[in-house]
């Protein structure tokens, strides 16, 4: 083989490894609508503690399942790519920490860019509704974050392409008391 056939080939072999690693990159890279809340503990008196993780596969099976029965349901859960939630019970062993965190976490989202659209603090509630611009007139993520007088905080973040006007929907599907909260916020917005 000629040196400018061998330089052809390895310029295209490094053209196509360029692409591919790219290519990788970007699959693994997090959706705009997604926020990492960390990892969280129960509490130390055994009290609470829930966590939901859904993702793709399990989204689109669901998707399929309900497409029959409930379509309008089918269709909102197409345009989500991930659903966590997280309950933690608070006790004198993590409250402190908790709602410095929830701090931490305001800050960060506000730094990262969303959008900070329903602040509650009343009775002894804290709740925090952001969101984070989608494409066109959608929503790419939404992050709420509640501590509430019952004694436990509450951590959501739903990400993809998601319709303001369906996010009370979603919440009341997925049974979600502030993710629903908030989207009737969301309705009522300007």
């Amino acid at each position: 083989m000629s040196t400018p056939m061998k330089a052809l080939n390895l310029c295209s072999l490094a053209v196509a490894a360029g692409l591919s690693l790219a290519a990788a990159c970007a699959a693994d890279a997090p959706s705009p609508g997604y926020f990492d809340l960390g990892s969280f503990a129960p509490p130390k008196s055994g009290g609470e503690f829930v966590e939901v993780n859904l993702k793709g596969n399990l989204l689109r099976f669901a998707a399929k399942v309900a497409e029959q029965q409930e379509p309008d349901a089918a269709d909102l859960l197409k345009s989500i790519e991930s659903v966590r939630v997280n309950v933690v019970g608070l006790d004198e062993s993590n409250r402190g920490e908790i709602k410095k965190r929830i701090e931490t976490l305001a800050a960060r989202l506000q730094t990262e860019g969303w959008e900070r659209i329903v602040t509650v603090q009343k009775d002894g509630e804290d709740v925090g509704v952001y969101t984070k611009a989608g494409s066109q007139d959608s929503i790419a993520g939404i992050v709420v974050t509640v501590v509430s007088h019952e004694g436990q905080a509450v951590f959501v973040n739903v990400v993809g392409e998601l319709k303001p006007e369906k996010i009370a929907e979603l919440g009341e599907r997925l049974h979600i008391s502030p993710l629903k909260q908030a989207g009737e916020a969301i309705e009522k917005k300007p």
